[in-house]
């Protein structure tokens, strides 16, 4: 094993830190998120999810006519939870995620439909690879989270 002090001769050396292969990887162990990708792709993200349910026969009755407040509501929260600004929280008080979906049934075809639907947005909003897998890991267990119905 190399000397934690020498510069990494072996590129196959699990000891070898992130950043001596994936020099962008170091950069996101040091920032947010919201730090990494900036206010504008979380409201990207937002209006391309909510575009997806929009054409989504299962989703799309549970949303207001006008998606613009679920648009805000999805953004604000983004960037709140990845590292931003707080508004959302000093717009609504917090978060209370379950609380604020339990009107709405989430089953399983429910909650692959968002997760679906969410994937999508974060491709539609060209979010790397190397932060969208963290984005999505978390999605996954909070659409897990929301879950209501067998």
């Amino acid at each position: 094993m190399p000397d934690s002090t020498s510069e990494p001769t072996n590129p196959n050396d699990v000891s070898l830190p992130i950043a001596a292969v994936d020099a962008t990887a170091d950069r996101a162990a040091e920032q947010s998120i919201y730090q990494q990708l900036g206010a504008e792709k979380f409201w990207d993200i937002a209006r391309a999810f909510y575009g997806r349910v929009d054409k989504h026969e299962r989703m799309r009755p549970i949303f207001p006519a006008d998606l613009q407040e679920p648009i805000r509501n999805q953004a604000e929260f983004l960037i709140q939870y990845f590292g931003g600004p707080q508004t959302y929280s000093d717009r609504k008080g917090h978060p209370r995620l379950r609380m604020r979906h339990a009107p709405f049934p989430i089953d399983v075809t429910m909650r692959n439909d968002w997760v679906d639907c969410m994937r999508g947005a974060l491709l539609d909003a060209e979010i790397p690879a190397f932060i969208a897998a963290p984005m999505m890991a978390y999605f996954e267990r909070t659409a897990t989270f929301m879950m209501n119905k067998p």
